[in-house]
């Protein structure tokens, strides 16, 4: 008499059918995955670039102008951090710092963030026109490109 041994195994199917699934979960979490990598490079370069506030109204109280970012403590254009290339630049209306995303996805790399201190008000204003604004939050954070 002969033994049956029964086969384990997936079939081919089964197999498919888990392909199908990890391609159709692959699809969805790629792009929001990019997305959460590009608003999270941004809050770095922000954060980086908000530390010169403070140097810029200290300068300006002083009665100084600012027309590099590491007079204001912030590193030198020529020697850019992980996150930014940082700029700076002084006009009769308004104080400027800048930060070129230097790294990161290629929704924000090479995308300029300004700050902006208007010299009537004292009052700060941020603007990232070519970033989207899904990337950089509410617009009270930031002024994006809309879409």
């Amino acid at each position: 008499m002969q033994v049956v041994k029964k086969e384990a195994g997936f079939t081919l199917v089964e197999l498919m059918i888990v392909v199908a699934i990890i391609g159709i979960l692959a699809t969805v979490a790629v792009p929001t995955y990019q997305d959460y990598m590009a608003k999270s490079k941004f809050g770095v370069a922000l954060t980086e670039l908000s530390a010169g506030k403070v140097g810029i109204d200290i300068k300006l109280i002083d009665g100084e102008t600012v027309t590099k970012p590491e007079e204001v403590g912030l590193a030198a254009a020529d020697k850019p951090t992980a996150n930014c290339k940082f700029g700076a630049t002084a006009g009769p209306d308004a104080t400027s710092l800048t930060c070129d995303i230097v790294a990161g996805p290629t929704s924000v790399k090479n995308q300029t963030i300004t700050l902006t201190r208007d010299m009537a008000t004292g009052a700060w204003s941020c603007s990232a026109a070519t970033i989207p604004q899904k990337l950089i939050g509410s617009e009270g954070v930031c002024k994006g490109k809309a879409g």
